[in-house]
């Protein structure tokens, strides 16, 4: 079971249609998310358990949405149903908080190209215990990425075949990274990032993709064009006056939106400057902007983030003279 909403929790389905796998498809309107409530519906009335695993989109890059995975996780075990729990965080982990164990996912797959802040070729993937056991006994065909050529070498420190090993050398230094600034604060710092872009977004008069604050994504903002200006048309002025690429609308959303990425190794400095090219590039593409609202609300949004500083202080200043403190009457008492 899984449901479609976007570009590529549809690609989900695609994927298991072709392999031959029967699926039940909830489908939802595009710019909401997982609709954890129709889940617990379907898998409640489930009794005889013919449904073999759930399968969520954590972060819907193409709309810039972002699902309640723990709540799913939850409503499966409550209704102790022991269908697998299957997860997309390719855009989702290292960026935004994700806890396997805590909300009993049984398969997680993420890629190296977004949060991890490598190139793009490597996938990563985790499985739980359940998941392990499950294997031996599931019937689809697999060859390449069969786990179990995994652990028949990885327990003695080898590959199945080739690996890529500076991909390997890349992922060390990545996790380096993350784990040096501390998961939490990568993830304080994605949400700040991404606030700043959606104070610039609703200065400008638009509006973002996902329907509701509830579905809004830390890692990507879907940005809805006015219906008289073709979106393409913003991400082709950017990329080719300003230097500057944006992410496409995909599929039902192509033309109408274009995506501003604020992940992995980025800042607030970096963020101004796209946000500025983006000004640029709308008003260009004939989007009636007031020039500097989206950046200037950005401006104030960082500043007042900001992580606090030192006071300043000139070299070779004189310090302040500190004027003493008069004594309380009760000191001045004892001194008599």
């Amino acid at each position: 079971m899984t449901s479609r909403f976007g570009q590529f929790s549809h690609l989900w389905y695609d994927l298991a249609k072709r392999i031959g796998i029967e699926v039940e498809l909830v489908d939802v309107p595009w710019g909401e998310g997982v609709p954890v409530n129709e889940f617990k519906k379907i898998l409640r009335k489930d009794k005889e358990h013919k449904i073999k695993a759930v399968v969520a989109c954590h972060n819907e890059t193409a709309t810039g949405v972002t699902s309640d995975i723990a709540a799913l996780g939850k409503a499966m075990k409550d209704l102790k149903h022991p269908a697998l729990y299957m997860v997309d965080g390719v855009s989702s982990i290292a960026s935004i908080d994700f806890r396997m164990d805590e909300w009993n996912v049984d398969v997680a797959v993420s890629g190296s190209q977004k949060g991890f802040m490598l190139p793009a070729g490597m996938a990563l993937i985790c499985f739980s215990q359940k998941a392990l056991a499950a294997h031996k006994t599931a019937k689809c065909a697999r060859c390449f990425l069969d786990i179990q050529d995994h652990i028949n070498t990885n327990k003695d420190g080898f590959f199945p075949y080739t690996p890529s090993v500076p991909m390997l050398r890349g992922l060390r230094a990545s996790l380096d990274l993350l784990l040096g600034e501390g998961l939490d604060n990568v993830y304080a710092r994605h949400f700040r990032l991404a606030e700043g872009v959606r104070k610039a977004v609703k200065a400008w008069g638009l509006e973002t993709c996902n329907v509701a604050p509830k579905w809004q994504s830390d890692t990507v903002t879907a940005i809805l064009s006015p219906k008289n200006v073709n979106a393409a048309e913003v991400i082709h002025i950017a990329y080719h006056r300003y230097n500057i690429s944006l992410g496409a609308g995909l599929s039902q959303v192509a033309g109408k939106v274009f995506r501003i990425g604020h992940l992995g190794d980025n800042s607030d400095v970096r963020m101004m400057a796209a946000l500025g090219g983006v000004e640029m590039a709308m008003r260009d593409a004939g989007i009636r902007i007031k020039p500097g609202s989206g950046t200037g609300a950005a401006v104030e949004y960082y500043r007042s983030t900001a992580k606090a500083i030192p006071a300043f202080k000139a070299p070779g200043a004189p310090a302040k003279k500190t004027r003493a403190k008069k004594k309380t009457t009760a000191r001045k008492k004892a001194a008599k």
